[in-house]
């Protein structure tokens, strides 16, 4: 069994920053990638951000110069800085991971969802 346990996140204003942080525990072989999503209110899920396990990072364009992911890997715990917060950021962030609780077993692990509101 795997846990992923968010924290970080709350209210801002526009211009501001926010950090999130997601750590990893239980039964963990190795982690492959660590990415964060997004839900605003009324709309899908969107993947933000992701890290490979060997740091290379992938940002969708709209966060593009204004989050930066980040990874422990000895600590299992991904991070996702925030700068010039937008209204439009508004949203549920989690945390997802490619977790091998086994060589041979992998699984996709998501934390709780912490919200992040940014007021104009």
């Amino acid at each position: 069994q795997v846990q992923l346990v968010e924290s970080g996140g709350g209210y801002m204003q526009a211009g501001g920053s926010l950090r999130l942080s997601c750590a990893a525990s239980g039964s963990i072989f190795s982690i492959n990638a660590m990415g964060w999503y997004r839900q605003a209110p009324g709309k899908q899920r969107e993947l933000v951000a992701t890290i490979t396990s060997g740091g290379s990072t992938n940002y969708i364009d709209s966060v593009k110069g204004r989050f930066t992911i980040s990874r422990d890997n000895a600590k299992n715990t991904v991070y996702q800085q925030m700068n010039s917060l937008k209204p439009e950021d508004t949203a549920v962030y989690y945390c997802n991971a490619d977790v091998k609780t086994r060589p041979t077993m992998r699984g996709f692990y998501w934390g709780q969802g912490n919200q992040v509101t940014v007021s104009s």
